[in-house]
């Protein structure tokens, strides 16, 4: 089995892929970098992937979602952490005005301060912009500041975002709805009682 994400390595994606993978003890499953989540859903159609994971908070989740419909199916959910996430800004910037973001993590934060914010397609790019100097600050990975604490400065530690992830595969799955019995809502709802 094949499993494909959104890269590049060192993505949330590919983090969080990782981490599905070995909680399911498919650690040894292969796994393919998409540039585009669109490359990765055609591979799947055709058949060389059998699987792409996707998070619901990704701008293009939607579309997909909707392209892929009757074709890609959703065949497992789960939630999990981000890596930890941070506003980081370049040492020699005094106030940073331009800040680089994946337009999922727009909302993470008052980004008022900023006079202009440019997307980037990862949070991965965000922070070699911010390395490169395209951007004064940016949304990125915090261990980018461990990677480079010469160049980098915390502005503000976000911590981990939460958020939903679905793994597409080929087949539709028998049952509808497919529900997760010991989900927390139903420990607190039985509690109550």
């Amino acid at each position: 089995m094949h499993f494909t994400t959104l890269g590049p390595a060192g993505s949330n994606h590919a983090l969080v892929l990782e981490r599905y993978l070995a909680a399911r003890g498919m650690r040894q499953a292969p796994v393919q970098l998409a540039e585009r989540f669109m490359d990765a859903f055609d591979a799947l159609l055709e058949g060389t992937t059998d699987f792409v994971l996707q998070c619901t908070a990704h701008p293009s989740h939607g579309e997909c979602v909707g392209r892929y419909m009757h074709r890609a199916f959703p065949v497992d959910a789960f939630i999990a952490g981000s890596q930890p996430l941070a506003v980081l800004a370049r040492q020699e910037i005094e106030t940073p005005r331009t800040l680089g973001l994946q337009p999922a993590t727009r909302h993470y934060t008052d980004l008022s301060g900023y006079t202009e914010q440019i997307e980037a397609p990862t949070i991965v790019d965000v922070a070699e912009g911010l390395l490169d100097g395209r951007f004064e600050a940016g949304i990125c990975a915090r261990d980018a500041l461990e990677r480079h604490p010469q160049r980098l400065k915390l502005v503000e530690d976000l911590g981990p975002a939460l958020d939903t992830w679905v793994l597409f595969g080929r087949e539709k799955l028998p049952q509808d709805p497919v529900i997760w019995p010991e989900a927390p809502v139903v420990t607190q709802f039985e509690s109550r009682d």
